[in-house]
């Protein structure tokens, strides 16, 4: 028996069973379906390594939709300590102010900037702060990507300037508009995960008992309350009581598949699959989105610009060396080493869309193998789509992957942010302060020009950014699946804390307000004690 039972131990997870744990009178338990770690989870390019490995990845894949020619796109998800943020790009974005003010408009009482600012300060060691708008005490070390002298990041950087896109020194400061260096969670060559970061120290705790390989296949009901949980480990099932709460941080894709299978959901979704209706809740599951990324690819005139070369032969052992005497290189970046936010139109009051530029390009998005010349991929995605999808079980098996649905460009608005972003990366790439660097585009490459051959070549091609969100709104309405308290609407003991409460989609990428929102869940759990 235990005072909260908390399920998944990835971003969110790890970050409130850490600050639950602080009080010594709180006992809690912590289950993880993933394995403790792996050898490599310290290395920053494991982002590479892990994309499609089974070992730490559920390997979700998506449903054959029109809107993206029928194909399966991977949704990787972390499975060992630490979630996703154990196997991500590293890549540190808390969002714009505007995101959370509109999650407060929306209903969502305490979750304007005011009232998540000190949560972004409270977790973040950033090594840049300079004026109190970022935190500097925190257990996520972010530092900034070195530049390392390459000269190409100085012509981007002009050529961005040209287009109107300044120089941002601190996209998560005041003003996210602006090209900069990427902040990553790195430090001194390590991934700074909420593993290493927030739940190895907690683990040395006596109150805190984690529970890794632990498959949890039902929340336990009485009636309206939420008692405890049924997991499975080593064959057996084992069944444990939450004398106050459980919270499920199983992610955006795990988390309403375990309430289904709890019998909480739409019922039409729950009867197909022969579950016994528990708690009517339409919501669960609904409004998921995510952030699909256009990628073109051109070759580099200047071939020590490219990462491309420095990984091979006597470069690559250049390379290995430096990464071994000063935590430094191309092993030690995120998966995006120059990020930026920018409008897409002059008239809109905030960007629209996140930019990457990266010296080097890959064969295979799914097997990350580097291509053997020197090139670069720059890239692109709509910081807020309006498409939404679903995601719901297919049976009663908790080891059946469900049906994940995104409905990518379903919305409009979507596909005509994307191609505006696209084109306007292409014109930068254009611009005579690249000149000298910029060679031919190979993907898609001169032959798709128009917008109709663009959108046509991104419903072939573009993937997801792995940032899935929303399936367990947060809201007051019939919408919604938790209230403003993280509280699962209509059952008592119950919350959810980790992404798919997003009620809309955070300018950027997601882990960073994950983290935050598992520090509000502890903050929202001991104020109310």
């Amino acid at each position: 028996m235990y005072d909260y039972i908390i399920i998944g131990a990835g971003s969110a997870g790890a970050a409130l069973a850490s600050r639950l744990s602080e009080s010594p009178g709180n006992r809690v338990l912590l289950l993880e379906a993933g394995k403790a770690g792996h050898p490599l989870s310290w290395l920053p390019l494991s982002f590479a390594l892990f994309i499609d490995d089974p070992a730490v990845n559920w390997r979700y894949r998506s449903e054959p939709e029109e809107g993206t020619n029928h194909r399966k796109l991977p949704v990787p998800r972390g499975k060992l300590l630490g979630g996703s943020s154990s196997i991500n790009g590293l890549i540190h974005v808390r969002g714009q102010i505007q995101d959370y003010d509109g999650w407060a408009q929306l209903g969502n009482r305490g979750w304007g900037w005011q009232d998540v600012a000190p949560l972004f300060r409270r977790m973040e060691n950033y090594e840049k702060a300079v004026d109190g708008t970022r935190g500097t005490q925190g257990p996520i070390r972010v530092t900034e990507v070195d530049a390392e002298k390459n000269p190409l990041f100085d012509a981007a950087f002009a050529a961005a300037q040209r287009h109107g896109i300044p120089r941002n020194p601190d996209y998560n400061g005041a003003n996210q508009e602006g090209l900069g260096m990427s902040q990553a969670t790195i430090s001194r060559g390590r991934r700074m995960s909420t593993a290493r970061c927030y739940l190895r120290p907690a683990m040395k705790r006596p109150n805190l008992h984690v529970v890794t390989e632990a498959t949890v296949r039902r929340l336990s009901l009485d009636g309206k309350q939420c008692k405890g949980v049924v997991y499975a480990r080593d064959g057996e099932e084992v069944t444990v009581t939450a004398e106050r709460e459980v919270i499920l941080c199983a992610g955006a894709i795990a988390s309403p598949q375990l309430l289904e299978l709890s019998g909480i959901g739409k019922p039409e979704i729950l009867q197909s699959c022969g579950i016994e209706v528990r708690h009517a809740l339409p919501a669960v599951g609904e409004s998921l989105r995510n952030h699909i990324i256009a990628r073109f690819q051109l070759r580099l005139k200047v071939a020590s610009a490219s990462y491309n070369r420095r990984t091979r032969g006597f470069w690559g052992a250049l390379e290995v060396l430096k990464y071994v005497t000063a935590s430094s290189g191309f092993l030690g970046m995120p998966s995006g080493p120059m990020t930026g936010f920018a409008k897409t139109r002059p008239d809109l009051d905030r960007p629209d869309v996140q930019v990457f530029f990266t010296p080097y390009a890959v064969k295979s998005l799914a097997q990350r193998t580097l291509l053997e010349f020197a090139a670069m991929t720059v890239a692109c995605y709509q910081l807020r789509p309006q498409s939404l999808g679903s995601e719901h079980i297919r049976s009663a098996d908790p080891q059946e992957h469900p049906a994940i649905r995104f409905n990518f460009f379903s919305n409009p608005l979507d596909m005509a942010t994307t191609l505006a972003g696209f084109n306007m990366l292409r014109r930068i790439i254009a611009s005579p302060e690249m000149a000298a660097y910029a060679g031919e585009e190979f993907s898609p490459g001169p032959a798709v020009q128009t917008d109709a051959a663009i959108e046509a070549w991104l419903r072939a091609n573009a993937e997801t950014a792995y940032h899935p969100i929303g399936s367990c709104r947060m809201g007051p309405g019939e919408d919604a699946v938790v209230d403003d308290q993280l509280r699962v609407h209509g059952i008592q003991g119950l919350r959810i804390a980790d992404a798919s409460v997003f009620p809309t989609m955070p300018s950027g990428n997601t882990n960073a307000a994950a983290i935050m929102v598992g520090e509000k869940c502890a903050e929202l759990i001991m104020g109310s004690r």
